[in-house]
């Protein structure tokens, strides 16, 4: 019988969150080599729950990879209705390229064992790209951002300042980069030399 998978148990939920929030510390500050054991053991479980919930690093690693997107979908539809919405689609952009430095390897590693990302997270991949559209659209309509570029072409400039900053190291690098980007953003009306308008941290949640 095919059907929807069993909802985990409320203890199994908690441990599966805590081995994820553990391996995506991990993975992070240390790289995809961290060993499965040893994320368990951080995550104060035994082998046997981790392997059970992921039988494969590779599995891990998807499953990390994936609820980071998860969470930048999530941060993006809380600022639907900002009441800046060009700042609103900054912060979301510049947490899009924050995300993307740290998940790059892991992207890399799904890639070489055969996964094929794109496919694995295409639904929350595109329900970023429509966040995203929806608060392009609210800017676009403030009159803080230029109105002849659609969803698509801003994903396609995020795409080459994301591989831009990827081979430049990141870092230092970061800030210019992305200033290059809110500016071709920005009306004509604007002045470039304006930064971009922060949205208060109790927004971003």
């Amino acid at each position: 019988m095919g059907g929807e998978p069993r909802p985990l148990r409320a203890d199994a939920r908690r441990n599966r969150d805590r081995l994820l929030e553990v391996a995506r510390t991990a993975f992070a500050a240390e790289g995809v080599a961290v060993p499965l054991d040893e994320i368990a053991r951080r995550a104060g479980v035994g082998p046997g729950t981790l392997y059970r919930h992921f039988p494969t690093k590779e599995s891990l690693l998807e499953a990390v990879v994936q609820e980071r997107v998860r969470r930048l979908v999530e941060r993006a539809q809380a600022l639907r209705h900002a009441d800046d919405p060009a700042a609103a689609l900054v912060t979301v952009l510049g947490q899009v390229v924050e995300d993307a430095a740290e998940k790059a390897d892991l992207v890399d590693t799904l890639a070489g064992a055969g996964v094929e990302v794109r496919t694995a997270l295409a639904t929350d991949v595109t329900r970023l790209h429509e966040a995203i559209g929806h608060l392009l659209v609210r800017a676009q309509k403030s009159g803080a951002v230029r109105g002849d570029i659609g969803i698509a072409d801003l994903m396609a400039v995020l795409g080459g300042v994301l591989y831009a900053l990827r081979n430049l190291g990141g870092g230092a690098a970061r800030e210019p980069v992305l200033a290059i980007l809110y500016d071709g953003l920005r009306t004509s009306g604007a002045h470039a030399t304006d930064p971009p308008a922060a949205v208060p941290a109790a927004a971003e949640d």
